[in-house]
């Protein structure tokens, strides 16, 4: 994440917030955590990080990098954490109809980082019915060698839903990068514009959500189809939901995402790379007010 990204969340929270606030490096990237106290605020940030130790495939030992390494040899037994993100990137997948999938880490990470295959074998590893998980034994196997699981479509909105699960109190804020949940109060939440680096839209919630928000323009990470979109935004209750539906969508054509956008339950707000912008009225349930701005 850009200094430019940081800045951005740093003005709206300082801005709104009247709570606690901590600013903290996570995954990569900056996360705030803005709670009433401060000793829960440390709490939470310990609890992102044993899932970021959990799910990175950055990190050697993380149970995501073992999946990856027994790829094509054996199960591998992990925790509640790992088992419960897997099983729904999975249902994601195919709500999505593929356009969401985990196993894009054939590409991400053994083609473009570690250079272990070539594109095209890489592409034909990305399949999520190939990923094998045994409720009973809680184990994970990707059935073909040098198959690979990438979270990083679902793994920041995962986090967060799950330390909002943990901590439990009555109002906060956490976001992470492009991905944030507000509730138990009212503040101004804004969604970037990256076409002059400033906000597209700010409002005041409504009622408690998630937003996330998943463009190419910072790691050019997202893998999918030529797209006409420069960012897909998607609001709902659930983190993981979120985080995952706007890569799903910005991966799909412009035909899949048609189809896919139609009598949806969430909110969504995209603005496509000639500038126009786009957004359904269930977005606006979520909000006492939002302002767009003029670019």
């Amino acid at each position: 994440m850009t200094r430019l990204m940081l800045l951005f969340f740093l003005i709206l929270s300082y801005t709104f917030s009247k709570a606690e606030e901590k600013v903290f490096n996570l995954m990569g990237t900056y996360a705030i955590i803005d709670l009433e106290d401060e000793q829960k605020i440390y709490e939470t940030y310990r609890y992102l990080r044993e899932i970021e130790d959990l799910l990175s495939d950055y990190k050697d030992d993380s149970e995501i990098s073992l999946i990856n390494k027994m790829a094509g040899k054996r199960p591998v037994k992990v925790s509640p954490i790992t088992f419960e993100v897997i099983k729904k990137s999975m249902e994601i997948c195919k709500l999505t109809k593929g356009a969401f999938d985990i196993t894009v880490g054939s590409i991400t990470i053994n083609h473009r980082r570690l250079k272990m295959i070539d594109r095209k074998t890489a592409e034909k590893l990305v399949n999520c019915n190939n990923i094998v998980l045994d409720y009973k034994q809680n184990t994970v196997f990707l059935k073909k060698k040098y198959m690979a699981i990438d979270l990083g479509g679902i793994g920041k909105g995962f986090a967060i839903e799950k330390a909002y699960e943990k901590i439990s109190t009555s109002k906060g804020f956490i976001a992470i990068a492009g991905d944030l949940k507000v509730w138990g109060h009212q503040r101004n939440i804004g969604i970037y514009n990256p076409i002059d680096k400033s906000v597209v839209a700010v409002g005041l919630n409504k009622r408690d959500f998630c937003l996330s928000t998943s463009g190419n323009y910072f790691q050019n990470h997202i893998i999918g189809k030529k797209t006409d979109i420069l960012q897909v935004s998607v609001v709902y209750e659930e983190c993981s939901f979120t985080d995952a539906i706007s890569t799903g969508i910005f991966a799909m054509n412009e035909k899949e995402r048609k189809k896919f956008l139609e009598n949806v339950t969430f909110g969504y707000l995209i603005i496509y790379q000639d500038g126009r912008v786009e957004f359904n009225k269930k977005l606006l349930e979520y909000f006492e007010y939002l302002t767009f701005k003029p670019f």
